[in-house]
């Protein structure tokens, strides 16, 4: 175990949280002038961001983007990189980005009101494809959407809250997920034995610093690292602890690599009851099963699958060391259960998780599958 710290000796100061409900700037090299940022409140009040890339065209197929939970749209429009934004601007689509409630641009995470993943499905997710809908007309409308928000989405689809979609692009996860034991074992006594002391596990050990509470998990999750970086041992090593990986490491670029606190922030304890229950489940289940405003939800989106109206790619990394082959076992289970629906699986050979976005070749290896899958169905 290796860590970089800036003073040894000094205790550091206590760490800042953020407490408002304004979304930090989003980092990409696009002209300011094409970023439109447009923030709404979901209708149970809590504040999200939307955000639309101009083209300067006015007939383009809209996208939408869905990130991972702790990740952000900063995930599509990496500056260091040929990223997914630029790639679906060139192929002359409009991309939308969304960052709901477990977004890091936003303080959820860390403070202010909790959530599941019902919440997520129920509002934050259709709510968007409403505005979205409502600038765009009768355009097309595809979502390209990541892990947890590929899982949500499948809940919203499921409910039949999102009709008429043209495509969607699943990468990771979504209606079977399946996690490794030992991950989900950690998960597990990580939530039962954490749950007193912490609410949260960060990812920036300098904003924590040496003398934390949360130095015994940086600690564990830089035993046998190859890297001496304490953020990436958290996330590539261990994955906020479960022990699983989110990216094969030399995927990323150096600056990649260095942004990874930024790309990715601290993960809710509070959420791993609902986790747990939709991993046992290997389906997305609903977690409110007695409040009436989430009744619009079915209790199992795998069992409601037949309600899905539109193509889906089921997309995953060959390594994927976190959901492991979840995508496959999803497109198995609905060609035995739903075989009316229009599911398609892509495997992408040596990559993990999340360098399915984030890696510096996935242009070249991943997006073309993409822009693929879009082309026949815009």
């Amino acid at each position: 175990m290796m860590f970089r710290t800036t003073n040894s000796t000094t205790r550091p100061a206590l760490r800042k949280v953020r407490t408002t409900a304004a979304l930090r700037p989003l980092h990409h090299r696009l002209d300011p002038a094409a970023v439109e940022e447009i923030p709404f409140r979901a209708a149970d009040g809590v504040r999200l961001g939307l955000t639309r890339i101009e083209s300067g065209e006015a007939d383009r197929p809209a996208v939408l983007l869905l990130h991972g939970h702790t990740a952000s749209a900063d995930m599509f429009l990496l500056p260091e990189t040929r990223n997914l934004v630029d790639v679906l601007l060139d192929d002359g689509y409009e991309p939308w980005l969304l960052d709901w409630r477990g977004s890091c641009r936003l303080p959820y995470n860390e403070t202010g009101q909790r959530y599941t993943y019902d919440d997520v499905a129920l509002y934050d997710i259709p709510e968007a494809v409403s505005h979205i809908r409502q600038r765009i007309g009768d355009r097309p409308l595809f979502v390209v959407a990541h892990c947890i928000g590929s899982l949500t989405l499948s809940l919203s689809m499921a409910a039949g809250l999102v009709p008429g979609l043209a495509g969607v692009v699943s990468q990771g996860v979504f209606l079977t997920p399946k996690l490794a034991g030992r991950t989900s074992l950690r998960m597990t006594l990580a939530g039962e034995l954490l749950k007193s002391r912490i609410d949260h596990i960060p990812v920036d050990f300098r904003k924590v610093g040496l003398w934390s509470k949360y130095t015994p998990l940086f600690a564990l999750a830089g035993r046998k690292a190859s890297c001496p970086d304490p953020t990436c041992q958290i996330l590539h090593n261990s994955a906020w602890g479960t022990g699983a990986s989110l990216f094969v490491h030399e995927h990323l670029s150096e600056a990649t690599h260095n942004r990874l606190a930024e790309l990715l922030g601290p993960a809710p304890l509070w959420i791993l009851p609902h986790l747990r229950r939709i991993e046992l489940a290997r389906s997305v289940v609903r977690w409110h099963d007695g409040d009436h405003r989430y009744r619009a939800l079915p209790p199992n989106a795998l069992d409601a699958a037949g309600r899905i109206d539109t193509p889906v790619l089921l997309l995953a990394g060959s390594e994927n060391g976190l959901w492991l082959d979840s995508q496959k076992l999803c497109h198995d289970v609905l060609a035995r259960r739903q075989p009316q629906l229009d599911v398609a699986y892509t495997e992408i050979p040596g990559y993990g998780h999340l360098d399915t976005f984030l890696g510096r070749g996935a242009a070249l290896d991943v997006f073309g599958h993409i822009l693929d899958f879009l082309g026949r169905r815009r």
